[in-house]
């Protein structure tokens, strides 16, 4: 099955990214478990998680050398904002 676009992406504090999604969900998912090893490890400095942007008109994300999370892991593994 297709995941929803991502229609916004924030950076939140503690790895954390704010999703809201075309189906109108809004999620948290936390990036901090991805954050090892040399291509994720950029990812530790704030200034360079905030640079977080969707590509490709909303079917992912990814920062600004290219590291970026599979769309199903983004929306299966986020969970809803209260």
């Amino acid at each position: 099955m297709l995941q929803p676009r991502i229609l916004e992406v924030e950076p939140l504090s503690d790895y954390k990214l704010k999703l809201i999604f075309e189906t109108k969900e809004e999620k948290i998912f936390d990036v901090s478990p991805y954050i090892s090893g040399s291509w994720y490890e950029r990812l530790k400095d704030p200034g360079y998680f905030k640079t977080v942007h969707i590509t490709d008109g909303g079917k992912g994300i990814e920062w600004a050398e290219g590291q970026d999370i599979a769309p199903h892991e983004l929306y299966d593994a986020s969970v809803l904002t209260p």
